[in-house]
């Protein structure tokens, strides 16, 4: 189940066009498993200097009931460092008031403290970010690790591509929903297992589909799927 619905967060993630959209999705998937504070990060492989960019940054990371900033994080967080020696994502403890920080990487994460999920992300040239999630009650389950590792490469993936973008990208031909019913279409999906996954009916699923084929000027579904592959809209 959990799976399932990270298919269809990831689809979202995907499609976003803003970082608004990428940061709604994952609150509202990792939120239900306990997880309220989230980083998002380009990385090298030089120890000096882990993280080359940051995307994101949210929540209390350090229990002080506060926020905190980029400087702040990269000085107090060193578990950041250990993403140079996993080749898989990892649970990590924290325990211990300012200054006294004590961070472990963990098998399952129990007791009270802020835990929570590591997840590298790697390219074909190795190493390129990380995402982490923390909480104090956090769902460290198989499920919840392949879930949120799949969001967190969704979720670089996109902040990547909206940097690359810049502004000068042209307004999106068809809606970010438009563009995940069509996505699943090209995935092979019927039109009842979408409204299915979607919460929609097989009905609201066509009208899209018509919608689709109205704004793209074509006369087939099949014709919009490989008119919007060429335009690079589906990202596949």
């Amino acid at each position: 189940m959990l799976l399932n619905e990270a298919v269809i967060v990831v689809a979202e993630i995907e499609c976003a066009d803003d970082m608004d959209t990428v940061r709604h999705a994952v609150r509202g998937y990792a939120g239900r498993l306990g997880y309220d504070r989230f980083v998002l990060y380009s990385a090298t492989a030089d120890a000096s200097a882990v993280v080359d960019r940051l995307h994101w940054i949210e929540g209390d990371w350090f229990g002080e009931g506060r926020g905190v900033d980029e400087k702040t994080y990269l000085a107090r967080c060193p578990i950041t460092r250990h993403i140079l020696e996993s080749d898989e994502p990892f649970f990590w403890s924290k325990s211990g008031g300012a200054g006294r920080e004590t961070y472990r990487v963990v098998r399952a994460p129990r007791g009270s403290g802020i835990h929570g999920l590591q997840v590298p992300i790697f390219g074909p040239g190795g190493l390129t970010g990380a995402m982490s999630f923390g909480g104090r009650r956090i769902d460290s389950s198989v499920g919840a690790r392949l879930s949120l590792t799949l969001i967190g490469m969704a979720a670089l993936r996109t902040a990547r591509r909206l940097i690359d973008m810049g502004t000068s990208v042209a307004e999106p031909r068809i809606t970010p929903r438009e563009r995940e019913i069509l996505r699943w279409v090209a995935s092979g999906r019927k039109q009842s297992d979408i409204a299915l996954l979607l919460g929609l009916s097989e009905r609201t699923i066509e009208n899209h589909l018509r919608r689709i084929r109205l704004r793209l000027g074509v006369t087939s579904t099949a014709q919009a799927i490989l008119a919007s592959v060429k335009a690079g809209e589906l990202g596949i």
